[in-house]
């Protein structure tokens, strides 16, 4: 598969730490915002913008369903925590 294609792109993108796609997520947006990019860059630039924000906003989603499952002892402090995909009991 050839580096430029867009499954590649998002092999890349699925890679990194949430911390790196913010940085690259910032990075486009600053190019963007530069106004020295021409159209088709932009676009592209765009679209790569697009599938950072998708990557970190599911990985804050995961982090909050995580933190959502904070295992409350009866006096509500917490006693613990338990897998997304355990049952709630």
């Amino acid at each position: 598969m050839n580096e430029n294609t867009p499954a590649a792109g998002d092999d890349r993108i699925a890679g990194l730490s949430f911390e790196e796609a913010l940085r690259a997520l910032e990075d486009v947006v600053r190019r963007l915002e530069s106004g020295d990019v021409a159209l088709d860059e932009s676009i592209d630039l765009y679209e790569r913008g697009e599938k950072l924000r998708a990557a970190c906003q599911a990985r804050l989603d995961a982090a909050q369903a995580r933190i959502e499952r904070i295992v409350s002892a009866p006096d509500g402090s917490p006693a613990g925590t338990r897998p997304l995909d355990a049952p709630a009991s």
